[in-house]
């Protein structure tokens, strides 16, 4: 059985090092995650993938944010270039759900053509008019009903393209009224609010493969950040009944507090599967990989199950679905 360290890392540049190879494998991480820092030509792309999947020896999964809109590190001319989600579902209207899936699948098989295998969407996040900038328009909507439509046909695109979905941010981020990369959001309204609409947006993904945190504070529930919070959790797992293999959002933004290897622990210790660290800082990722366990238990089985659930395309035809995506109408009119 192949060793899994309960870490998803980046790395710094186009091409690994040999201290990173070196690295990833003592290490033996679940899997990898690249940035904009790592994206340069189409052979670059597949080489640095090999790199990565070579230094541990296995075909470990890589991810990506490639939402659409500002969140999306593969760019044209390598890739189709997106609105963002909010506003392709405002244009599409009553032909969303359609064209958000077609979306998803082209996104996902652009992606797979370079070697990623995993996307870091769909997002649940509920919308409200005060979400915070950085995040408003990246959500499907500002109903539960209508995010929950739009994020079960990204994750089917996305898993229709061979690509591995991984729903966030539990158990939900859209009340936030601040940038979790800098700073800490605190969240008051009630329990019983929470439960009617962010947190329901969650359950119909129970079953989701793979699932990211939130860093942000229900004052009503627990004091410390989703992330590193027991009890939120324990919530995630066994009020909205999330069963997959649950990783953190990246802990190097700045809502959590103390160092890298001191995050890292937090989190384990609060019930996360594996911690994702991103900005590719060997110092920051061996102090992280010093508080690393490897995947046993019920976290392995979610691993398994996780990876498992990696698929074949079902069609690899990127223009015949950009052809059926052009046949949606906009807005739900008809000529």
């Amino acid at each position: 059985m192949t060793r899994l360290g309960a870490a998803i890392f980046g790395c710094e540049g186009l091409r690994l090092t040999s201290e990173e190879k070196d690295f990833f494998s003592q290490v033996s991480p679940f899997g990898f995650i690249l940035f904009a820092r790592n994206i340069d030509t189409a052979e670059q792309i597949k080489a640095l993938c090999d790199d990565l999947r070579s230094a541990v020896g296995w075909d470990a999964p890589i991810f990506i944010d490639q939402e659409g809109g500002r969140v999306q590190r593969l760019r044209a001319p390598l890739v189709t270039d997106w609105l963002p989600p909010l506003d392709d579902v405002a244009r599409y209207g009553a032909n969303a759900v359609l064209a958000m899936r077609l979306r998803s699948q082209i996104i996902g098989l652009e992606q797979r053509a370079f070697g990623i295998d995993g996307n870091c969407a769909p997002m649940l996040d509920v919308a409200r008019a005060t979400t915070h900038p950085f995040l408003r328009n990246r959500c499907y909507g500002e109903s539960v009903e209508l995010v929950t439509q739009i994020g079960l046909a990204v994750q089917q695109g996305l898993m229709d393209a061979g690509v591995l979905p991984v729903i966030k941010h539990l158990p939900g981020h859209g009340l936030a009224q601040l940038d979790s990369h800098l700073e800490l959001p605190r969240i008051s309204d009630s329990k019983a609010s929470l439960d009617q609409v962010d947190f329901a947006a969650f359950k119909p993904f129970a079953n989701a493969p793979l699932g990211m945190s939130a860093h942000l504070v229900f004052e009503e529930i627990d004091p410390q950040p989703a992330t590193i919070s027991e009890t939120m959790i324990r919530l995630i797992r066994d009020e909205i009944g999330f069963g997959g293999l649950l990783m953190t959002d990246d802990i190097g933004m700045e809502a959590l507090s103390g160092g890298a290897g001191d995050r890292a622990r937090a989190s384990l210790d609060a019930g996360c599967d594996v911690v994702l660290h991103c900005n590719g800082k060997m110092p920051e990722m061996q102090a992280v990989a010093a508080e690393l366990t490897e995947l046993q238990g019920a976290a392995r089985k979610r691993a398994d199950q996780a990876l498992a659930s990696r698929q074949s395309p079902l069609s690899e035809d990127i223009a015949a679905l950009h052809d059926a995506l052009a046949e949606v109408t906009p807005l739900g009119t008809h000529d």
